[in-house]
């Protein structure tokens, strides 16, 4: 018997482009798991292969959860995310990447660990752990079953890539700032401002994502997708600053990596705009190169 959409849990939401051939293995995995009150939210980034036609025929299985599908023109994953947020029936928000896929009890300890939080606590959710199989991750793993802080821990404390679960409503109050000319901003944005309102969040040991990352994901893109997207790295970066209070040393190693990698594709006036800093200073600090990176080796 399919969930009455009004009473789902989870939103299991899957940003897609160009993934026909590796959806499926994700799409399989949901099909196993013991816990059966969520939906399948896709929205669909401008695919140009058969990822629709399979998303329709899926639809049209006999599930034991509802699959909802909706296609837009490419933006990028955080405005599909965005979209995502509108769209999304369940409590709980769940971003999982179309080349991935979960474990079998993944959303059964995802409801687990919903219950387990503090309704006397701020918290915007809680964080599963990746693995490259079920039983190794590449991440450090804490001495409890999880580590209580905020998604600002990310930088220090909590390391590696992780499974991330808010709650829709908190979530869908940190909407991803759109730039009309980019399509790729780091997910981190939303993540580090709940933080800095006080959000808490909750990390866990246990193994609930299996992921690889391939030639054509945005992981392998590595660096060039924020030289091509300047404004949305500028901003994380400014953000960041701000929200871990870093000293005027940590600021000028900021810029100047700053410059650095974007300076044989824009002029120092428009990296000076992207990330918030006077001209007059980018100017001094690309100049002064040699003191910068003598300052970059005294603060290691």
């Amino acid at each position: 018997m399919k969930q009455k959409m009004e009473d789902i849990k989870i939103t299991v939401f899957t940003p897609t482009y160009n993934r026909a051939y590796i959806i499926s293995v994700l799409y399989q995995s949901l099909k196993r798991q013991s816990f059966k009150n969520f939906e399948w939210l896709v929205v669909d980034d401008g695919s140009q292969d058969e990822t629709e036609e399979l998303l329709k025929q899926w639809i049209n299985e006999n599930n034991d959860f509802p699959i909802r599908y909706f296609r837009q023109k490419n933006g990028g994953k955080c405005c599909a995310i965005n979209k995502g947020l509108e769209l999304a029936r369940g409590e709980l928000f769940f971003t999982v990447d179309s080349d991935d896929y979960l474990t079998d009890d993944a959303l059964e300890k995802i409801n687990i660990w919903e219950k387990e939080l503090s309704k006397k606590q701020r918290y915007c959710g809680f964080a599963g752990n990746l693995g490259i199989s079920e039983c190794e991750t590449p991440n450090h793993l804490f001495k409890e079953k999880y580590y209580e802080g905020s998604a600002l821990d990310r930088y220090g404390k909590v390391d590696g890539e992780r499974a991330m679960v808010f709650y829709t409503e908190v979530h869908r109050k940190y909407m991803y700032p759109i730039f009309s000319e980019e399509r790729f901003m780091t997910e981190a944005v939303t993540w580090n401002r709940m933080a800095h309102d006080g959000y808490k969040m909750r990390f866990y040991n246990d193994i609930i994502w299996i992921y690889e990352y391939r030639e054509d994901g945005l992981t392998k893109s590595g660096s060039r997708l924020f030289i091509d997207n300047p404004k949305g790295y500028g901003l994380w970066l400014r953000e960041r600053a701000i929200f871990l209070k870093y000293n005027w040393i940590e600021k000028i190693k900021m810029y100047y990596t700053f410059i650095c990698d974007l300076s044989g594709k824009y002029t120092l006036k428009q990296c000076s705009e992207f990330i918030g800093a006077s001209e007059n200073l980018m100017n001094l600090l690309w100049s002064g190169r040699t003191i910068v990176s003598n300052l970059k080796k005294m603060c290691k």
